[in-house]
């Protein structure tokens, strides 16, 4: 019998809040945990110092594992696009990473935060780093539709904005945990 250790726990609760959060009914929890599993995303899992890459380099890396996750994908759905992929990712990441008390380690500092609806209302609303015209866009856009390009600028300006401080931090704005009679 094999061992149920910490780091499977990890995956499997970060599969299924990745694909929950990326899903939004357009594909199943199902769909999602075998296309993460399909692009190796539990290799991402351990000592952040050893799995991650080094802050300067973590774009380069994300674009990869978009790519990777949207390519394991075909063989399940043809709704993951770069924007999908990247909250998938971001959502995986963040479970296993930001609430997994290693929010203050370097290389998570660098981990692309989830982009959705709410976060770029918030960002719009607040005229975030004077971007109104910019995150207005992004919102016209959606997520769900963002190519390479357009996710990698939303990032940009997010890094932007913020200054040198971890890219976690921006989800200050992100009003979706709020109940809508209440906010």
């Amino acid at each position: 019998m094999r061992v149920y250790t910490i780091e499977e726990h990890q995956h499997r609760f970060a599969s299924w809040a990745a694909s929950r959060a990326a899903g939004r009914g357009k594909f199943g929890n199902d769909v999602g945990i075998a296309t993460l599993k399909q692009a190796g995303m539990r290799r991402l899992i351990g000592d952040p110092s050893k799995v991650l890459p080094l802050p300067e380099k973590f774009d380069v890396a994300h674009r990869e594992w978009r790519n990777a996750v949207i390519a394991a994908s075909r063989d399940f759905t043809d709704e993951v696009t770069h924007g999908v992929a990247a909250k998938m990712i971001n959502i995986y990441l963040k479970a296993v990473y930001v609430s997994g008390a290693y929010h203050d380690h370097p290389r998570v500092a660098a981990m692309h935060p989830p982009i959705d609806r709410f976060l770029l209302n918030s960002l719009c609303k607040k005229n975030e780093g004077g971007l109104h015209a910019f995150w207005k866009q992004a919102v016209k856009t959606g997520w769900t539709n963002f190519s390479s390009e357009e996710y990698e600028t939303v990032i940009h300006n997010i890094r932007t904005v913020l200054g040198g401080k971890a890219l976690w931090r921006i989800e200050e704005h992100w009003q979706g945990y709020q109940d809508v009679k209440n906010s």
